[in-house]
């Protein structure tokens, strides 16, 4: 039984943060988007890059994850007793079933409907504002008497992404799943849309979120700030006394479904210049003395009735 080393897909350390993780994750799935790179192997790396996010980015299923593989040379590893009953493997379902295809084959062929065919497809934040016609190319598999995939036939179809589309979501193409047995009809194919990792956005349904980085005097004095949106860019006027953490409202600049169309929420971060030279300490300084009775932390760390 096959287990991953997700850690070494995304290229850190399992001791390393969420948002390390996370990081880590985008950076390699805009590499390795089969639409952008030209790396032979680019949707392998893609799809395994969404498999490790989708378990190490959920605290439970890490930590269960990191239980099996620290007992993975177990030689008793996925194939255990427990409570007087037989724990079986994927070897031991393997011949499981090709026993039942076995005996399948040798009864009267009837009719079947084929196998439905499921892929998953990148799609970028940007094109889920509009619909859109996509190339794919995907394999129709062959099966022997048991059931098993002998051979797959290159296939390539146009197919129509339409806009709102959210990851995770399942679209149905009829007919054009594996061919059926005996003259049943074939299956469908379904696509499963997964939003490739924005570097600026964050998604909360049809919301988005960008962290914008402002300046001490813009965040005091007041500024108008240019913010990327996914269509364009927008003046943004900063009130004075914007406080770090302040979440200021884009209407209608967010994600678009059939219902409605998202927001786009600012984040605003303080970030402070370098360490100052002596010129700009005295001005520094200056600050502080004129605001002496400022106290941040005046109620910090005081209890609650």
């Amino acid at each position: 039984m096959e287990l991953k080393d997700y850690y070494a897909i995304l290229g850190v350390q399992p001791t390393d943060s969420l948002q390390t993780i996370k990081t880590a994750y985008r950076r390699l799935a805009r590499k390795y988007h089969p639409d952008v790179s030209k790396e032979s192997d680019a949707e392998a790396r893609f799809k395994d890059l969404a498999e490790a996010w989708e378990v190490l980015k959920d605290d439970t299923r890490r930590a269960e994850y990191d239980a099996m593989w620290q007992h993975r040379n177990d030689p008793h590893f996925g194939h255990q007793q427990a409570g007087g009953q037989q724990h079986y493997d994927q070897q031991d379902f393997d011949d499981i079933f090709s026993s039942i295809f076995g005996q399948h084959a040798r009864q009267q062929r009837r009719p079947a409907r084929g196998r439905d065919i499921e892929i998953e497809v990148a799609v970028f934040l940007e094109e889920t504002l509009e619909a859109h016609q996509r190339t794919i190319r995907y394999g129709l598999p062959e099966y022997n008497a048991f059931g098993l995939v002998e051979r797959e036939t290159p296939k390539t179809l146009n197919v129509k992404i339409p806009a709102g589309v959210g990851d995770g979501q399942r679209i149905r193409v009829k007919g054009q799943g594996a061919p059926g047995e005996a003259g049943g009809a074939s299956g469908d194919l379904w696509l499963v849309i997964r939003i490739a990792p924005h570097p600026l956005f964050d998604i909360s349904g049809h919301d988005l979120e960008i962290v914008a980085p402002v300046a001490p005097w813009e965040a005091a004095l007041g500024a108008k700030i240019t913010v990327p949106t996914l269509k364009e860019s927008v003046l943004v006027t900063l009130p004075a006394g914007t406080q770090a953490g302040q979440r200021l409202r884009l209407k209608g600049k967010g994600l678009v479904n059939k219902q409605t169309t998202g927001d786009l929420y600012v984040v605003v971060n303080i970030v402070m210049p370098p360490k100052p030279d002596d010129a700009t300490a005295a001005l520094w300084q200056q600050l502080a003395d004129a605001q002496a009775t400022f106290q941040p932390r005046a109620d910090w760390g005081k209890s609650h009735g």
